[in-house]
């Protein structure tokens, strides 16, 4: 790895998507640094999502790179490659619609996350062959751990679809967490939120970053959050970015406000 790229953890390199005649992203470039929260915003349809989906295997772009350096070992291109090998390469990701699995509880529902760092897999959390027991506890014992972390150890044998919504969000959270992520995706983690939800789960991001080691990249409607917490910002609209910077390089750039911000959310944001 040369030195350009030492403090990066992800590199996306002129990204393109087309489905049928239509570009959803169009030579789209970013970078996101190791322990740096990274924030992508537009309107609905920029093509924010597409680009998750890309990241995270659900897609294969039409053309451009996407380059993870991992930890340990090689840098890698993630182009094409399955989801689980991209898990196992350090990201993981939430989703917009919450998928949890709703029949299984709170606590198998963070082991299902830890099971990509296992040798066991899923097969063996199933079928449970003697070589695998130890491993199970050790899963279980981290998967509560993590509950703990969380705060929804109260919930440990609760199905996931009773949760409070709020709870729904971190659950989720800490499901992609239990992957050992070293880059976690969230999309719009504070959708249908409450202000105090909200701020709870700003609070969190922060302390997942710190405690954890992460790198984030966030999805998010809600400006405030948005500028509380990214220290770099990117900006889609219509597949193309439009503008990059800081939070206050985007609140007070012309562009932004015309195509995203708006006169309104500019005053609300400052």
């Amino acid at each position: 790895m040369n030195g350009k790229h030492m403090d990066n953890v992800l590199e996306v390199k002129d990204l393109t998507m087309n489905f049928g005649g239509i570009k959803a992203l169009d030579r789209v470039s970013l970078e996101i640094k190791k322990n740096q929260i990274v924030a992508l915003i537009g309107p609905n349809g920029a093509g924010k999502t597409t680009l998750f989906n890309c990241l995270t295997g659900i897609y294969t772009p039409s053309g451009g790179d996407i380059t993870v350096h991992p930890p340990q070992g090689k840098s890698r291109r993630l182009n094409g490659m399955k989801i689980n090998q991209i898990t196992a390469l350090g990201l993981a990701r939430t989703f917009q619609n919450i998928r949890l699995f709703g029949g299984m509880t709170v606590l198998e529902n963070v082991m299902i996350g830890r099971h990509c760092r296992t040798r066991a897999g899923i097969g063996g959390a199933i079928f449970r062959p003697q070589g695998t027991r130890d491993e199970e506890n050790d899963i279980v014992g981290r998967s509560y751990e993590i509950l703990e972390y969380f705060g929804l150890n109260m919930y440990v044998n609760d199905l996931a679809k009773n949760l409070p919504y709020g709870a729904q969000r971190r659950l989720e959270i800490a499901r992609a967490l239990a992957c050992e992520p070293q880059l976690l995706l969230l999309d719009e983690p504070a959708a249908g939120m409450n202000h105090q939800e909200t701020r709870e789960l700003e609070k969190l991001i922060v302390r997942l970053r710190e405690e954890y080691d992460l790198s984030i990249l966030l999805i998010e409607h809600d400006m405030k959050l948005v500028m509380n917490l990214a220290q770099n910002i990117f900006v889609l609209d219509y597949g193309e970015e439009i503008a990059r910077g800081t939070p206050a390089e985007i609140t007070s750039n012309p562009v932004v406000i015309k195509a995203y911000l708006g006169v309104e959310n500019d005053a609300e944001i400052n």
